[in-house]
């Protein structure tokens, strides 16, 4: 994935998951899914940074919706 298009998914998830609940139409597992698809990129430390803050936003909703156990972690 190119700067740019790593940069613009990550702006859009930030953008996203800040205003996700748990009742949405697109699923959790989606999101979760577009953000797993960002770790896998070569990225800066301050991308690690934006991709954890977004990965345990993303986890606080996917454990009140029924539990989180498998991204409690990244990288």
């Amino acid at each position: 994935m190119n700067h740019h298009q790593l940069e613009k998914d990550l702006e859009h998830l930030e953008h996203v998951i800040a205003r996700l609940s748990g009742q949405d139409r697109i699923p959790l597992s989606y999101w979760r899914g577009r953000l797993d698809s960002v770790q896998v990129a070569t990225l800066v430390p301050s991308q690690i940074q934006r991709v954890k803050r977004l990965s345990d936003a993303l986890c606080a909703l996917e454990r009140r919706a029924k539990g989180c156990s498998s991204h409690e972690s990244v990288r």
